[in-house]
């Protein structure tokens, strides 16, 4: 089931003596951050104020968060958005969607995605089930990425599982 708030990122300090809190970000790019004008922060609501790219991290001011005592009590507190404020392009699906799914290559399930590696090149789906795999999520070797039916199906190729040489 596709989860409502998705994790976003996490606060990790404060910035100034405003209340800004500085996050990290867990999305392709810490610009995703900026896009919303309410989030939630440790499973609270809060209305974002201003929000700005600082280095690789996000610089946010939230409403009623003022001072650096009212900002450092955040740090630590896990940033989630509302699914239905981050509309994703054609073919994109949030990671947060694809980890748990089941992984089929030639009718059988091979196990599950337990992570998703984000790499220079493209992401490397981490599948764990008997074995481990390391998949490339490029075209060549996914065969349909069906989030709403609940699986991903692959073609393998030899050496794509951890323990063959």
């Amino acid at each position: 089931m596709k989860q409502q708030f998705l994790e976003a990122g996490v606060v990790a300090g404060t910035h100034g003596v405003r209340g800004e809190v500085k996050v990290n970000p867990w999305a392709d790019g810490p610009e995703f951050l900026t896009l919303f004008h309410t989030c939630r922060l440790g499973g609270r609501p809060a209305e974002i104020e201003s929000a700005r790219v600082h280095k690789s991290q996000v610089l946010l001011k939230l409403r009623g968060v003022d001072d650096l005592t009212a900002a450092a009590a955040l740090r630590g507190a896990v940033v989630t958005v509302d699914r239905d404020d981050a509309p994703l392009p054609p073919g994109k699906v949030f990671v947060a969607d694809l980890i748990g799914l089941p992984v089929l290559a030639d009718g059988r399930e091979i196990g599950k995605i337990a992570e998703v590696l984000n790499m220079p090149a493209n992401d490397v789906y981490v599948v764990r089930g008997e074995r481990e795999y390391m998949i490339p999520a490029v075209s060549e070797f996914l065969e349909a990425v069906d989030v709403d039916g609940g699986f991903v199906r692959v073609r393998l190729l030899e050496g794509m599982a951890s323990d063959e040489n």
